[in-house]
């Protein structure tokens, strides 16, 4: 059984920058995708990132060009780095896990984290 936990989350100002932790355990992380979803108050979950086993990365069109993916098979942890961020950043951050592969579907993902939340204020 893998165990996701997520940290990073916290009460930040627009225009910062947050950077957002997941730690594995009970799995093979060097062969899972990460992926980050994020849920906002009263919306649905959406993607966010993804890392592939082999380190290729897929983003959301609202993130690219600010946030990074990244993981390190030796902690056992994805990481992401959120830049300029801004008041539609606003949610709640889980981290998710599967095999091989990133994807943006939530459905495709068989583990997940408690989440970390995010607030974007001006």
């Amino acid at each position: 059984q893998v165990q996701l936990v997520e940290s990073g989350g916290r009460l930040v100002r627009t225009g910062d920058s947050l950077r957002l932790s997941c730690t594995a355990s009970g799995g093979t992380f060097s062969s899972s995708a990460m992926g980050w979803f994020r849920q906002a108050p009263g919306k649905e979950r959406e993607f966010v990132a993804a890392i592939t086993w082999r380190f290729g990365t897929l983003y959301a069109d609202s993130v690219k060009g600010r946030f990074t993916v990244s993981r390190d098979n030796a902690k056992n942890t994805v990481s992401l780095q959120m830049n300029s961020l801004n008041a539609e950043d606003t949610a709640v951050y889980y981290c998710a896990a599967r095999k091989l592969v990133g994807t943006m579907r939530s459905s495709d993902y068989d583990y997940w984290g408690q989440g970390t939340r995010v607030t974007v204020s001006s």
